[in-house]
């Protein structure tokens, strides 16, 4: 049994962030809420999810896993207006989400789970970290478009820092550590990463939001922030550049 509501813009900001990583995910469904975890196609970036059941207006759930089509959930958003309420409903006969949005009944076939690859979680310790708004890291991949393929992401002593080099041209961004809502660097670290893996990351979290990013040398980034007023726990991780010698 499945059955929950939640407002479409809660709804809209989750399908939002997840399809910046994958089109099809495994949802492991529980009386507590959901949780995911998906990599993209190229192993470079990957997302973990868990909505509590309190990010929905209602909520009524066993445990299961149900695999869904993010790109058919999109038309299902776009049948509603900011504050509807959007009703989701497990048919277990005929294997279907059944979704509910004001008059309109639209229901929708599952994917069978067993096909969709889930990564092995990844128990990374990473000890340097910067908080702010996502706003920032939104501004200064604008200001790296077209520049290079990689940006580097560096958090430096007294300072987090964001640097695009091309043959020609380049682009950098400085955030002394007394202008962020949070640091702590025990150990400074700087990676390069894809530019458009990032790009795609940030646009894809809310203005306003607070991020965490995590990140020791030679490691991979994570970057961590909530939504539905903290009910909603997001973490990216992007692989860095591997350097050859």
């Amino acid at each position: 049994m499945f059955k929950a509501e939640i407002k479409s813009e809660t709804l809209k900001g989750l399908v939002g962030v997840i399809s910046t990583i994958v089109d099809e995910v495994k949802l492991n469904v529980a009386p507590g809420g959901i949780k995911l975890r998906a990599m993209d196609q190229a192993h470079v970036a990957m997302i973990e999810l868990e909505a509590g059941a309190k990010a929905f207006e209602s909520y009524s759930a066993d445990e299961m896993e149900l695999g869904v089509d993010l790109d058919k959930i999109k038309a299902v958003i776009k049948l509603s207006v900011a504050g509807d309420l959007i009703s989701m409903e497990l048919d277990e006969a005929k294997r279907r989400l059944v979704f509910k949005v004001g008059s309109i009944t639209r229901s929708m076939s599952l994917i069978e789970p067993s096909g969709i690859a889930v990564p092995k979680e990844l128990n990374l310790s990473l000890q340097s970290s910067a908080d702010l708004e996502v706003d920032l890291l939104q501004k200064g991949t604008r200001a790296s478009e077209s520049i290079s393929d990689y940006v580097l992401v560096t958090l430096g002593e007294d300072s987090f820092e964001m640097a695009c080099v091309g043959d020609t041209d380049e682009a950098r961004m400085r955030v002394d550590k007394k202008d962020l809502a949070g640091f702590e660097v025990p150990e400074p670290a700087g990676n390069l990463y894809p530019l458009d893996y990032f790009a795609n990351v940030v646009k894809a979290i809310p203005s306003g939001t607070l991020v965490r990013l995590e990140e020791d040398e030679g490691r991979p980034l994570r970057i961590r922030f909530s939504m539905a007023n903290g009910e909603v726990k997001v973490a990216y991780i992007l692989a860095p550049r591997i350097e050859n010698d």
